[in-house]
């Protein structure tokens, strides 16, 4: 419908791309297209622009511009990592230690090395989504060639502790007198609100996504410390140190830079503002509405998330009817709009399925409003109330609906997470 208002909730997504990013990235579009790989004027002014755009976000990692590889995005920075240090360490270890809340990027291509005979160790989160730091201990042994741990999960906001794991991880190399296991978070969401100074921090490897930044799609990066080893897993012209081949996407590039370092400069008024609003959409949640859950940490959690879920309804059925009303939230109580499977995310801290279903993600971002969350706290409370009038589940907040019900509740089938496995 023409003109009708839009009340944007899902900034975990994607952002919208700053006006003065925008800017900067338009002349390397037509007027100074040229190729970085090439010596004569147009391809110099290219090169220039990626050297003053690398400097722009390594000084703000604190790391050398010989650390920093450009990717199409967080999943392919990723892949890289983990891709990367498998071939190149293969000889010196097969272990590689994530947590069960790694974004798929993680999760998928470590499913595919443990066809390959990698020894994957999926570390336990706490109900709160707080990796187990007794596991990770556990875990650690002389095959273990890399750890990866997200500095934020993508649905609950859950910050984990990267810079305790990091020191976990550097006494065990004093100790076993070795290099390894590297460190990598993907650092994607917690870029916009968290400190990533590399160094502070005590990672080998970090992943960044310029499009969670109010950046362009499609350029994503990846931190790569001096004398870690990784193989590339792309091959072509050796740009970029031989690590990652192909032509540099510069109007990219320039707009990555551009958005972090707007992002940098403006996140403590950011964060201050965002989590203001944040308080205040989930008091305003919880005093209306009753049988709601919080998903994730109460406090070590991104300032901008609130994943919450709902008894008694489904997430889907609550996201179609704000959608109707311009209201944009995401859900994690299906991995997508094919299949009811629930999050793989939310089952890992340990809650029943019948709480997932209810599941919904509010993610707030620089242009959220007061007149935004008094919206969403008007009709929420009524498309609730709604919904529950014709669910068959009825449940108690401390105990979970019998398995018929909830069969009832999806449509009658046995949901596939709950069928035996032939």
């Amino acid at each position: 419908m023409a003109g009708k208002k839009h009340y944007y909730f899902d900034y975990a997504a994607t952002t919208p791309l700053d006006a003065k990013v925008l800017s900067a990235m338009m002349p390397y579009f037509a007027e100074k297209f040229g190729n970085p790989s090439n010596l004569y004027e147009l391809g110099r002014e290219a090169k220039q622009a990626i050297t003053e755009s690398t400097k722009t976000i390594t000084d703000i990692l604190g790391c050398h511009p010989d650390e920093f590889i450009y990717t199409a995005s967080a999943t392919e920075s990723d892949n890289m990592a983990i891709l990367g240090t498998a071939r190149a360490q293969k000889d010196k270890g097969n272990r590689i230690i994530i947590s069960r809340v790694e974004h798929k990027g993680i999760i998928s291509v470590c499913d595919a090395l443990r066809k390959e005979g990698f020894d994957i160790v999926e570390l336990p989160v706490e109900k709160d989504g707080l990796v187990r730091i007794s596991e990770l201990e556990k875990a650690l042994n002389d095959k273990t060639i890399l750890v990866s741990i997200t500095y934020a999960d993508s649905e609950t906001g859950t910050i984990q502790p990267i810079a305790e794991i990091g020191n976990i991880i550097k006494n065990f190399r004093t100790k076993t007198k070795s290099s390894l296991p590297y460190f990598h978070t993907d650092g994607s969401q917690a870029a916009a609100y968290l400190p990533i100074t590399v160094e502070k921090l005590g990672v080998d490897l970090m992943t960044l996504s310029a499009h969670k930044l109010y950046g362009p799609k499609g350029i994503g990066g990846l931190y790569v410390r001096r004398l870690t080893k990784i193989d590339p897993i792309l091959y072509g012209g050796g740009q970029q140190n031989r690590l990652r081949s192909g032509t540099e996407n510069v109007p990219g590039i320039v707009g990555f830079a551009q958005a972090l370092r707007i992002s940098d400069s403006t996140r403590r008024i950011r964060t201050e503002k965002t989590k203001k609003l944040r308080d205040i959409l989930e008091r305003g949640i919880f005093k209306s509405i009753p049988k709601v859950v919080l998903n994730g940490h109460k406090t070590k959690r991104l300032p901008n998330y609130l994943n919450v879920s709902i008894l008694d309804i489904e997430g889907e059925a609550i996201l179609l009817h704000l959608d109707h009303l311009g209201i944009m939230v995401n859900t994690g109580s299906a991995c997508n709009s094919q299949s009811l499977e629930p999050s793989y995310v939310l089952m890992a801290l340990g809650n029943p399925y019948e709480y997932i279903h209810g599941s919904i993600r509010f993610t707030l971002g620089k242009h959220t409003t007061t007149g935004d969350i008094n919206y969403v706290l008007k009709h929420l409370p009524i498309i609730t109330k709604k919904l529950r009038a014709i669910s068959p589940l009825n449940l108690d907040m401390n105990q979970t609906a019998s398995i018929s019900n909830l069969k009832a509740f999806i449509g009658g089938q046995t949901p596939h997470f709950l069928r035996k496995k032939k």
